[in-house]
């Protein structure tokens, strides 16, 4: 994975966890990667990949068994999209308007280039 500099890297790794939640990667009452595994794969100190998966416990998306390991929670998916959907509309959808309005693109061609993607 390729950390950006523009957001801390446990805010990176637990957006990893909610794209393979959202995706269906991991289902609701499985259990997803531990915190060591999620560490490995993605050369971070295990205490950072725990930060991580602290702040999806506490939004209640996933839980942990103690001794067995995480699962995705009963509703994590709906929980996820909750989360995902808000801080994008909060903090990266202004930017993109930002953006559109400085480059002068209506939302014409945006709606046009969105028909195109789905």
């Amino acid at each position: 994975m390729e950390f950006k500099e523009s957001k801390s890297i446990y805010q990176q790794i637990a957006d990893y966890l909610y794209e393979n939640i959202l995706l269906k990667k991991w289902k609701e009452n499985e259990r997803i990667p531990s915190v060591r595994e999620i560490a490995v794969m993605l050369e971070v100190n295990p205490n950072t990949a725990l930060r991580s998966f602290l702040i999806l416990e506490e939004r209640g998306i996933i839980f942990n068994k103690r001794g067995v390991g995480y699962f995705v929670s009963e509703n994590g998916y709906k929980k996820t999209c909750e989360v995902v959907k808000e801080e994008f509309l909060n903090k990266e959808l202004p930017e993109v308007f930002r953006t559109l309005k400085l480059l002068n693109i209506s939302i014409d061609e945006v709606k046009t280039l969105y028909e195109q993607y789905k």
